[in-house]
């Protein structure tokens, strides 16, 4: 018997205020479900940040990529980067309600249920682009466990993200066919070129393609690819993105047939610069791209000019700033031939006649000698070193600027016989070149100065910065634009620079060059070529207002190679880059103040002439010796600050002092000169005099 229906209502009434209360805590219980969800299991979005590496260059544009640890070409892509034409076709296609919807959206799902209750199939998706992108990241089955766990993923995608960060993964993991995943990376390889400068036929594809990413290949199933394309150009026409006319136009346009081989305009420096950041990403350098890529036909053909297994490598750097503009280590870096995969920039070789200015710049700069200063080119022996010149042959009297723009030997090694070979090296270690020798090999010695040493490309770049720039200052050459390399102290000073430009200026250019001169629209280029012995390298460097180009060709191996002489093979090379570089100034700077610009005869007496001592008098000399301050000798603090005065006895003018290996000034011509340390502890001092003899010691200065 069932109650009356006042009593039945008054019951129910009575359960609902008992139910009440604790229905109106479902929201709140819900909620805290999902925080706790949320909080114990975030987005895993380590795919997301797993990506190719890229080296770019000054503007952003890609040298060189590496693909991803699973082999995957991989880049980053915010929808700002992209196309807008790509992102409003994408979700027109994918996604008409994504701006709005939380995740999920309750249309198109209600749709989808109602579709497949009718036909008893699935007939359309209720997948949202939030919900693919959650696919990209946690890859599942597809059954409709993984669904729910996809809706549940989106909705906590959507409280975490904005919809640009949910779209940029979209963009950045999205699969195109093969092992290309990205929108950027798919650009780059069906097209050559960043995804937003897209047309509407190439948009309308890369919408398509990550629906079925291998079975709409272009470069494999072409006619698929255009079908499918089809469909997108329709749906934006619908849509009101496209005319009729502008989707026909589109639709008319081949699809791709190959992949494109991503950018590859630096391997050697790319790879360099990866091991040294291994954790870095992205790796922005100095390099311009576009006169990297002009560049590389010119060392390939001066390359293959010497034979099938002669290589070439170039450098462009900015002479103000020591930017490197371009950077080719060698001329194809798959020719085993050439081993091509050596980074010919860094590799140790001879550098032939190339070191010569730098020791007549030292003499210059030390009141030795000067460019108009005559000296005899004739046989001479050192003890039992008797050198010859390149052709074998003697000119007699000579000047030594025109020593120096013919490259002759004998000259070269008497100039290094008054500076002194110590002295040379310890130059060159003050401005931060470090030379090699020979396993055995004396770390010394006058051969030094026709390549008896070994220096790389990128060294070489670095001291004919000094010749450069007008501050005597090494190049401080750097790869990437946050480098700041530590300032150097001038090689030689003002003067001694600007004789050495007005010199090399008119170095005897090789035929096709003195050919090519237009008068006053010739760019003036101060350079220097050298080779090594045996032919093994050509080198040729230039300065010319702005820029510093520097050129080697050779056998990667060390082997001869007879067509490898500097001016023959190197220059044409260097000319050929200085040619596609922006119009400069040239070297063509007024003579400083203290430079002698006259004739010989109008010079000191001790400068107008440069002869070779006697032999006993530079071995018989009384060596330098450091009579103050005495060797491990501790000095009050006080007398340190106030300057102490370093005296040498002994040994032959002039004198040059170091610092912990580092020059103190230039060349001084008396037995003493002043210093004040720049702080306190052990300090190295050393004296080299005239002919390179040296002496040492140890003193300790007081906090």
């Amino acid at each position: 018997m069932k109650p009356p229906h006042g009593l039945r209502s008054s019951v129910a009434a009575i359960r609902f205020r008992r139910i009440a209360p604790w229905a109106t805590l479902i929201p709140a219980v819900l909620a805290a479900a999902l925080l706790l969800f949320d909080s114990l299991c975030p987005p895993d979005l380590s795919r997301y940040h797993t990506r190719s590496t890229e080296v770019l260059d000054s503007q952003g544009r890609l040298l060189r990529a590496f693909t991803t640890p699973g082999g995957f070409w991989r880049f980053p892509a915010r929808p700002d980067e992209v196309a807008p034409l790509y992102i409003a076709m994408l979700e027109a296609y994918e996604d008409r309600r994504f701006d709005w919807h939380p995740g999920v959206d309750p249309l198109a799902l209600v749709r989808a249920i109602g579709q497949a209750l009718v036909h008893g199939r699935v007939v359309s998706g209720a997948s949202t682009l939030t919900m693919q992108t959650v696919r990209l990241l946690e890859p599942r089955p597809r059954t409709i466990l993984s669904k729910l766990v996809e809706m549940l993923r989106a909705l906590q995608l959507e409280w975490r993200y904005s919809k640009s960060e949910i779209l940029s993964i979209y963009l950045t993991l999205a699969p195109f066919g093969g092992n290309i995943e990205g929108v950027r990376a798919a650009s780059l390889a069906y097209f050559g070129r960043e995804p937003r400068e897209m047309t509407p036929a190439q948009a309308a594809l890369l919408v398509v393609l990550p629906q079925a990413p291998n079975d709409l290949r272009p470069d494999e199933r072409p006619q698929a690819a255009a079908a499918a394309r089809a469909k997108v150009l329709a749906r934006a026409v619908s849509a009101g993105l496209l005319t009729r006319r502008q989707a026909d136009e589109a639709e008319a346009t081949a699809v791709p047939r190959t992949r494109r081989a991503l950018p590859f305009l630096a391997p050697h420096l790319a790879e360099r610069l990866r091991r040294e950041s291994p954790d870095q990403s992205v790796i922005r350098t100095t390099l311009d791209g576009s006169l990297q890529a002009s560049l590389r036909p010119l060392v390939r053909r001066a390359a293959e000019a010497q034979g099938a297994e002669v290589s070439a490598a170039l450098l462009v750097a900015d002479l103000e700033s020591g930017a490197v503009r371009a950077a080719l280590s060698g001329a194809d870096y798959f020719d085993r031939r050439r081993d091509g995969m050596v980074d010919l920039l860094q590799a140790l070789r001879s550098p032939g006649s190339t070191l010569k200015p730098f020791v007549y710049g030292l003499a210059f700069d030390r009141l030795l000698a000067h460019p108009a200063t005559v000296m005899d080119d004739r046989a001479q022996r050192w003890d039992f070193y008797a050198p010859q010149n390149f052709d074998r042959e003697f000119r007699g009297e000579v000047t030594l600027a025109t020593a120096l723009q013919q490259s002759l030997n004998l000259p070269a090694v008497a100039v290094l016989d008054r500076v002194g070979p110590a002295s040379f090296l310890a130059a060159l270690d003050g401005v931060g070149v470090d030379p090699a020798f020979p396993p055995g090999a004396e770390p010394g010695g006058l051969p030094i100065v026709l390549g008896g040493l070994g220096l790389t490309l990128e060294d070489l770049a670095r001291l004919y910065g000094a010749v450069g720039r007008h501050d005597g200052r090494p190049l401080p050459l750097h790869y990437r634009p946050e480098e700041k390399p530590a300032a150097r102290p001038p090689l030689f000073g003002p003067v001694a620079g600007w004789y050495l430009r007005t010199i090399l200026v008119d170095t005897p250019r090789p035929a096709d060059q003195r050919a090519d001169l237009r008068g006053h629209e010739a760019r003036r280029i101060a350079f220097k070529t050298g080779t090594s012995y045996g032919r093994r390298d050509a080198w040729a460097i230039g300065t010319s207002g702005r820029w510093l180009v520097a050129a080697w060709v050779g056998r990667p191996d060390g082997r001869p190679c007879q067509g490898c002489v500097g001016i023959f093979a190197a220059a044409p090379l260097m000319f050929g880059a200085f040619d596609l570089l922006p119009a400069d100034g040239g070297t063509d700077d007024p003579p400083p103040e203290g430079a002698l610009t006259g004739p010989a005869s109008s010079l000191p007496d001790r400068l107008q002439r440069f002869d070779r001592p006697p032999l006993h008098h530079r071995r018989d000399g009384v060596p330098p010796s450091i009579a103050f301050p005495p060797a491990d000798a501790a000095l009050p603090a006080e007398q340190a600050a106030a300057g102490l005065l370093l005296r040498v006895e002994g040994g032959n003018r002039p004198f040059r002092w170091l610092i912990d290996g580092r020059p103190l000034g230039g060349p001084v011509w008396r037995q003493q000169t002043a210093w004040r340390p720049d702080g306190a502890g052990w300090f190295a001092l050393t004296v080299i005099d005239g002919n390179g003899r040296s002496d040492s010691a140890r003193v300790f200065v007081a906090p």
